[in-house]
C-alpha cells in the first residue's frame, strides 16, 4: 500500500488540478436531474461515450419518468440496446420511473437514502446524482477514484466505502465540490490502470506511487 500523502501535499495536489480545470464536469450528457439519473443508471459497466450515443436518441423522445414509462420495456430497449446489460437496465429504469411518480411527484429525490431505494441505484450512483445534480460535496468512488486513492497515497483503502470516507475526511473543504471529477478525469486520462502516464502528470510531485512510468521511446 502507498505511503500516506501529507495534509499539505493534498492541498497542493488539488490546487494544481483546480488550476488546470477550474470547473470540471461529468462527461455524461444531461440537462435535468432525471436525465442525469437515467444516464448514470445506464452507465454501469459501459462507457460515457456509449451512453451519450444512446441518450442523444432517447431524450428527444422521452426524458421524463412518465415518457419513459409510456415507451414500455420493448420501446425503451430499442433506444438503449447498444449499451451493455440493456435489458436489466431497462427494467430498473422503468421501475425507478414508477417509484419517482408514486413517491416523489416525478422528481428526483435529494437524499442518499431515497435515491438508494431506487432499483439499480447504489451508493456510488446516488453520490454522483447528489454531487453533479444538486451540488453536494460527496465522493462517488468508481474504479478510477479507487485506484487514485490507493496509488497516490491520497486515501488508501481496501473497499470503495473506505476510500470514500477517507477522501471526504482528508480533502480540504474548498476542493470537495469538484474533487470527484478531478480524480475521475485524472484517472481516466493520466493515471491509467495498466500504465499510468506519469510523464504527463501535473501532480506527480506529491504522488506516492514509486514505480513511476517513463515516457514511451520514440
Amino acid at each position: 500500500m502507498s505511503t500516506l500523502m501529507k495534509a499539505a501535499e493534498i492541498g497542493a495536489f488539488f490546487s494544481t488540478l483546480q488550476a488546470a480545470n477550474p470547473n470540471p464536469e461529468t462527461e455524461l450528457e444531461y440537462s435535468t436531474p432525471f436525465e442525469l439519473l437515467t444516464a448514470v443508471l445506464l452507465s454501469a459497466q459501459a462507457t460515457d461515450v456509449g451512453v451519450n450515443k444512446a441518450t442523444r436518441k432517447l431524450y428527444p423522445v422521452a426524458n421524463t419518468p412518465q415518457q419513459i414509462l409510456d415507451l414500455g420495456e420493448e420501446g425503451l430497449c430499442e433506444y438503449i440496446k447498444t449499451i451493455g446489460l440493456y435489458k436489466s437496465k431497462a427494467r430498473h429504469l422503468l421501475e425507478t420511473c414508477r417509484i419517482l411518480l408514486d413517491k416523489h411527484g416525478g422528481e428526483v429525490p435529494r437524499t442518499r437514502e431515497a435515491l438508494e431505494e431506487l432499483p439499480g441505484v447504489g451508493r456510488k450512483t446516488a453520490n454522483v446524482v447528489l454531487n453533479v445534480a444538486f451540488g453536494e460535496p460527496t465522493m462517488a468512488v468508481d474504479t478510477h477514484i479507487f485506484r487514485m486513492g490507493n496509488r497516490t497515497g491520497l486515501a488508501p483503502g481496501k473497499t470503495p466505502l473506505e476510500v470514500e470516507q477517507k477522501l471526504l475526511k482528508r480533502i480540504p473543504a474548498e476542493y470537495l465540490q469538484h474533487a470527484h471529477h478531478w480524480l475521475i478525469l485524472h484517472g481516466r486520462y493520466v493515471c491509467q490502470a495498466r500504465k499510468p502516464r506519469c510523464w504527463e502528470c501535473s501532480v506527480s510531485t506529491w504522488c506516492k506511487y514509486k514505480p513511476k512510468t517513463p515516457p514511451p521511446q520514440s
